[in-house]
């Protein structure tokens, strides 16, 4: 599993979301991030990328996460890489975090909202705890646009759990206090990390069945083939969004 995530994304973190290495590395200038700066990461796993964000640049992180094991093992991660002194994590739900206001300098989360079923309620608690000029930067998967019924539902069917949205994220993002400064479509990339997944399965079948069982690894290769099917007709993109928080200022000016 490790080399496998190694030859998609450039790590071995046991990372679940699509950001590889290089996209990381863009994060980490789109956020600004730097020794003092506070990065909140959500729906952070086993700690990819928000411990390779504070490992490369010196910043603290919080991960924020609901499965505790993906947590203790981004706990012995950030020990083991030496950064276990700006490293913290919590058992948080995105849709409710457990921080006061003005809490964070930057936020980050990776192809979590497209497994979210309250998205408009992550972007406003991640604003909550955002302070006056902070960053966000995420991916997301989501339905083309300007599909048929009947293409939506392909999409939404071979897509994540709750890939679908109710109108465009750059919507929910202003109608949660968010001001978008950039979005950028990385589904190119994305469909050459799904290739590349699967032609790497296939390699490792036999290892990967001992690993997975042969049920989970036969619906994990029909899911991913499903999903690069349904990118490869364009009924799904993948996008990165970057935000800054809309002040008090801004908003009397609207």
């Amino acid at each position: 599993m490790r080399d496998l995530e190694r030859s998609v994304l450039g790590c071995d973190y046991g990372g679940t979301s699509w950001t590889t290495r290089r996209e990381a590395d863009r994060i980490a200038e789109l956020l600004e991030l730097r020794p003092g700066v506070q990065l909140l990461d959500v729906g952070a796993g086993a700690g990819w990328p928000g411990l390779y964000l504070a490992h490369v640049t010196g910043c603290d992180v919080i991960l924020a996460d609901l499965p505790v094991v993906g947590l203790q093992v981004a706990l012995e991660r950030a020990a083991a890489d030496g950064i276990k002194e700006r490293c913290r994590a919590v058992v948080a739900d995105g849709a409710t975090l457990p921080f006061g206001e003005s809490s964070f300098d930057a936020l980050s989360h990776s192809d979590v909202l497209c497994c979210m079923p309250a998205k408009l309620s992550m972007l406003q608690a991640c604003r909550r705890v955002a302070r006056e000029g902070a960053r966000m930067v995420f991916s997301v998967i989501a339905p083309a646009s300007s599909l048929s019924p009947s293409e939506r539902q392909i999409a939404i069917e071979s897509g994540p759990e709750f890939v679908d949205v109710d109108g465009d994220y750059a919507l929910l993002l202003e109608q949660s206090g968010w001001s978008v400064q950039e979005r950028m479509d990385v589904t190119a990339e994305f469909a050459k990390s799904m290739r590349t997944t699967l032609e790497g399965m296939k390699l490792g079948t036999g290892a990967l069945t001992k690993v997975l069982g042969a049920d989970e690894f036969s619906e994990r290769v029909i899911r991913r083939q499903a999903t690069l099917a349904a990118v490869d007709q364009g009924l799904l993109k993948r996008e990165i969004f970057v935000a800054t928080t809309v002040t008090a200022a801004q908003r009397r000016a609207a």
